[in-house]
């Protein structure tokens, strides 16, 4: 009777976890269970088997989203690189790894991970951004990075991956708390940009036509017929999906609690006409790893295949894991894993408009729409599944030069790209709360004039 009444009081704490991904009002109760084992599982099997973060600092960074997640039973299988959760045998959940593809939650009967034959990414010795051989450190910037690393981690922002690049070089990157050059960290919801260039690539080699309608069968005969290629991109399709993040929203149970994300995200209603009303919506995002999934033959080893072939190798991602749902598609919207080298290739592909290693990746025309403003009227600053410095009103870092855009995740991600200066600088870390973006990039930005030699 007593543990019922302490795992009773330990779920209301859960909900009320202030400011956390999983959990708010009591209104959710029923589904706190599932979603506290889920994300339990999923976090911790990547932290460990992807990014091979110890035990500790991955339960820390879990812990952050609610201090009740302290109380899931976990089981670490190094042998078949499983983790087990349990929420008081309220709700239990499995995530595993697979190389190449990361970790995911399993479910019965649902098995399109297993047969993928992946490939090992090559580590080549060339420069960056072909290669991972940095030789163009400038040593007053090393150590404005490395003093910016440190005092943030002094404040508890736990900044661990901070890089800058200018000209095509990086000039400075500092690392700390276990990272290092080569740690794939979580983006969170910098997956999404990726995503707008791979479905990018498809439509510059005429396998997806961005005028085609409807995007899936399932809206074939309802109002979902109109929405465009460019109304997902925008996060204007109308869709009714909420991005709360309390147990039970559509965020949280698309990604902790259902095998197929995108199916998730497909049955939504149409609640506003496309085009017309920014919702920012991860399963929107996941709606567009659906149409890649689809337009390279609708099956995880033709995905993963043209995803490695058309973006992975050229771009010489050599630190990084793309993970699918347990339904084999690519989780868009969220859960791409690569090094601070890595994530600052994609933005120097933004700047060299569309062009990395000498491979044309996405058209110039298409890099130009993802950094333009979209037609609503609430949310005019969001391209391409990108933020946008400028959207006609207030700048959203008002540090830094107004045509600057963004790659951002959860729990302060950024990937910023300046074109005026041609400046990449990446941010990774775990932090709760706000990350002072704006000042800290615009400092970085001050001695970059001052110390390019």
């Amino acid at each position: 009777m007593r543990k019922g009444f302490i795992a009773l009081a330990l779920v209301v704490l859960l909900m009320l976890g202030v400011g956390s991904m999983i959990g708010i009002t009591p209104r959710y109760v029923l589904a706190t269970p599932a979603v506290a084992s889920g994300i339990g599982a999923k976090l911790l099997c990547s932290a460990r088997y992807v990014s091979e973060f110890p035990e500790q600092l991955a339960m820390g960074d879990l812990e952050q989203y609610s201090p009740a997640l302290r109380y899931l039973s976990v089981d670490y299988d190094d042998s078949t690189k499983t983790v087990s959760t349990s929420f008081f045998g309220l709700s239990t959940s499995k995530a595993r790894f697979l190389p190449g593809l990361g970790c995911a939650n399993e479910f019965d009967r649902v098995h399109n991970r297993e047969a993928l034959a992946s490939s090992e990414l090559a580590s080549l010795a060339s420069h960056w951004p072909h290669g991972n051989r940095v030789e163009s450190q400038q040593a007053p910037l090393q150590a404005l990075l490395e003093d910016i690393l440190a005092k943030d981690n002094q404040l508890g922002l736990n900044t661990r991956a901070l890089l800058l690049v200018h000209d095509g070089h990086i000039l400075a990157e500092a690392y700390g708390q276990g990272s290092g050059p080569n740690t794939a960290l979580l983006g969170w919801s910098m997956a999404k940009s990726l995503m707008s260039v791979m479905l990018g690539n498809l439509s510059l080699r005429g396998k997806l036509d961005p005028q085609h309608t409807p995007l899936f069968p399932d809206w074939a005969n309802d109002t979902r017929r109109d929405i465009h290629l460019q109304d997902l991109l925008h996060m204007s399709d109308g869709l009714a999906f909420s991005e709360q993040y309390n147990p039970g929203d559509d965020a949280t149970a698309m990604l902790f609690t259902e095998p197929s994300a995108s199916a998730y995200a497909l049955q939504k209603p149409l609640l506003h006409p496309p085009g017309t009303h920014f919702n920012y919506s991860s399963g929107t995002a996941n709606l567009l790893s659906r149409l890649y999934f689809e337009h390279t033959g609708g099956n995880l080893q033709a995905a993963y295949d043209d995803y490695v072939d058309n973006i992975v190798i050229p771009m010489s991602f050599q630190d990084t894991i793309f993970e699918t749902d347990a339904s084999g598609v690519f989780v868009g919207s969220s859960y791409l894993y690569a090094s601070a080298r890595d994530w600052a290739r994609l933005g120097q592909l933004m700047l060299n408009e569309g062009e990395i290693n000498g491979r044309r990746i996405v058209s110039k025309e298409w890099v130009v729409q993802s950094t333009q403003t979209n037609s609503t009227e609430n949310g005019k600053a969001y391209g391409y599944q990108w933020w946008l410095n400028d959207g006609g009103s207030a700048l959203r870092w008002p540090d830094l030069p107004s045509d600057s855009f963004a790659a951002t995740g959860n729990r302060q991600q950024y990937l910023m790209i300046v074109p005026s200066m041609q400046a990449v600088i990446v941010r990774l870390g775990w932090t709760s709360g706000s990350y002072p973006v704006s000042e800290r990039f615009a400092t970085i930005l001050d001695a970059a004039k001052t110390n390019v030699q």
